[in-house]
């Protein structure tokens, strides 16, 4: 059988849920230093950009969604896994634990205000 060829050309955003926008809004925006691209007028909502993807972040229940924090991390890319640790630590993230060493990179987990997990990812060594 032939493969068939791909339609999707990209990732355009994802969206994380939260039940206190305003404490969200200050973690991307203040602690992560996101750049914020849109805020919402009809409900509590805004972008956030990551220079990859754009993080929604999007208070669910008002637009009729239940409330389910992401349990599976979003990666965000970091030169140096270690250096970025020490600052988010220094503006009072906690990490969720020791920073990983895979073999082919290090990864340091950690969660936003709602629980939504997110993990600093730097890749050190090509894929076999």
């Amino acid at each position: 059988m032939p493969e068939a060829s791909s339609i999707v050309t990209g990732s355009d955003f994802v969206m994380l849920p939260t039940r206190d926008f305003e404490a969200a809004a200050e973690f991307y925006g203040t602690v992560l230093g996101l750049p914020c691209s849109a805020r919402y007028d009809r409900f509590a909502g805004a972008e956030f950009e990551t220079g990859g993807i754009t993080i929604q972040v999007l208070d669910t229940e008002a637009i009729g969604l239940p409330f389910n924090p992401n349990k599976s991390p979003l990666a965000l890319h970091v030169e140096d896994v270690a250096a970025a640790r020490a600052e988010l630590e220094s503006r009072g993230v906690t990490f969720l634990q020791d920073t990983i060493d895979s073999g082919v990179c290090h990864m340091a987990p950690f969660e936003d205000p709602d629980g939504n997990v997110l993990l600093l990812h730097h890749r050190y060594a090509p894929r076999t």
